[in-house]
This record gives C-alpha cells, structure tokens and sequence, in this order.
C-alpha cells in the first residue's frame, strides 16, 4: 500500500507551473498541467540537470541544459539526449492539500 506525505498547498501551484519539495532524500517536482497536479523526479535522465528551471509546456518539461523533453504524466523520455524515463509517483489532492507517495509499489 502506498504512503502518502502532504508536500504542499494546491493553490500553491498554478496552472503551467513547477514547484519542487524535499521528500525524503527525494526532489519532487510538482507540474501543474491544467489543473492535474503530477509529481516527478527534479533530476533529467541525461546529465542530472534540475528540470524546474526548465520550460513546463503543456504535458512536457524541458531540461534547461541541453532540452531534452519528457512526459511528466509518465515520466517517459520524448527527445535526445534523455533516453531513459524520469521517476513518477502518485498524487493525491484532498481539498487544498497536495500528497505524494514515493513508497508506492
């Protein structure tokens, strides 16, 4: 079973923006894509670069280092130089408050 830990305050993330929370040893960026929050890895696949600093257009985030894009409803790699997926975990919004679990099996 998963274990969700509240990170943050939904309001906090408006449509088309990234926010990023320590969990754990973890940094997790949150996505905001029209209104669907998604949790990822704050780490690009290619050279370990922080993803927040880049672009969230729609459903995608570029890496600013060298833009590579992925996915972040699935995490999965779309352009070069990122071949591998980042890190997803499930998200749960009750009322205003945004929970994430990275335990989840």
């Amino acid at each position: 079973m998963a274990d969700f830990v509240t990170v943050a305050k939904a309001d906090d993330i408006p449509p088309g923006q990234v926010r990023v929370y320590e969990l754990g040893d973890r940094r997790i960026a949150l996505c905001n894509v029209g209104g669907t929050l998604y949790a990822i890895d704050d780490v690009c696949t290619h050279d370990g670069g922080p993803l927040d600093q880049g672009e969230l257009a729609g459903d995608q985030i570029e890496c600013p280092r060298h833009g590579a894009r992925f996915d972040v409803r699935t995490g999965r790699a779309l352009t070069l130089p990122a071949v591998r997926p980042l890190g997803t975990y499930p998200v749960q919004v009750k009322g205003n408050e945004v929970m994430v679990s990275v335990n989840s099996a």
